[in-house]
C-alpha cells in the first residue's frame, strides 16, 4: 500500500490547485455581481455548486485513490492495482523487467515518500481499447512509498533469482564457457 505521506501528498496537491482555481471563480462570479448585483444574486446557488462540489466529490476521490492502490510483489512477479471507476491492475513478471529506479522530486521528499519505477521489455508500442498508443504502457509505477530504496532492492534481488533459475546460463558463466559454444 501507498504511504500515509502519500495521502497527505495528495491531499496538498489538491488544496494548492482548489485554491487558484476556487479564487477564479469566485472573482469571475463577484465580477458579475458587482457589475450586476440582481445577476450576481440569482447566481449564488450555481456559484455555490461550480465551486463547491466538485471540490466535496475531488477530495473523496483522492481518499478513494489512495484506498484502491495496492502492490503487491511475489516470488515470480510485481502485480499494481490501481483504480476508482476503471481499475487498473499491472502484473510484471521479474522475467520482463529490464530496468527498476527510484525517482522522488522535492515536494515526494518533504512527504517521505518516492516512486520505484519498473520499466520492462517492449513488444512495440501498446495500444488501449480505443486503438491509440499509450505512454508508459512497459512501465509499472509503485506510487507513495516510505521505503522506496529498499522496494527496489527487493526487486532486483528477486530479478537476479529469477534470472538464475533455469535457463543454465549462470552455470555456463561460471565454468568460463558461454551457451554459445
Amino acid at each position: 500500500r501507498p504511504s500515509e505521506g502519500f495521502l497527505r501528498y495528495l491531499k496538498f496537491k489538491f488544496w494548492v490547485a482548489l485554491f487558484f482555481v476556487d479564487i477564479a471563480l469566485f472573482i469571475g462570479w463577484l465580477s458579475i455581481t458587482i457589475a450586476r448585483p440582481s445577476i450576481g444574486f440569482w447566481l449564488v446557488p450555481l456559484a455555490f455548486a461550480v465551486i463547491v462540489l466538485p471540490d466535496v466529490v475531488a477530495y473523496v476521490a483522492i481518499h478513494l485513490r489512495y484506498d484502491t492502490t495496492w502492490y503487491v510483489l511475489t516470488h515470480r512477479s510485481l502485480r499494481i492495482r490501481r483504480g476508482i471507476w476503471v481499475i487498473h491492475e499491472t502484473t510484471i513478471t521479474f522475467e520482463n523487467i529490464q530496468n527498476v529506479s527510484v525517482d522522488s522530486g522535492p515536494l515526494e521528499r518533504w512527504f517521505g515518500i518516492a516512486n520505484v519505477i519498473v520499466d520492462t521489455a517492449g513488444g512495440g508500442p501498446a495500444k488501449d481499447r480505443e486503438g491509440k498508443t499509450m505512454a508508459n504502457a512497459h512501465r509499472g509505477i509503485i506510487e507513495g512509498i516510505e521505503n522506496a530504496e529498499g522496494i527496489r532492492d527487493l526487486i532486483l534481488n528477486r530479478l537476479r533469482k529469477s534470472r538464475a533459475a533455469g535457463l543454465g546460463d549462470e552455470l555456463a558463466a561460471g565454468h568460463g564457457w558461454s551457451a554459445e559454444h
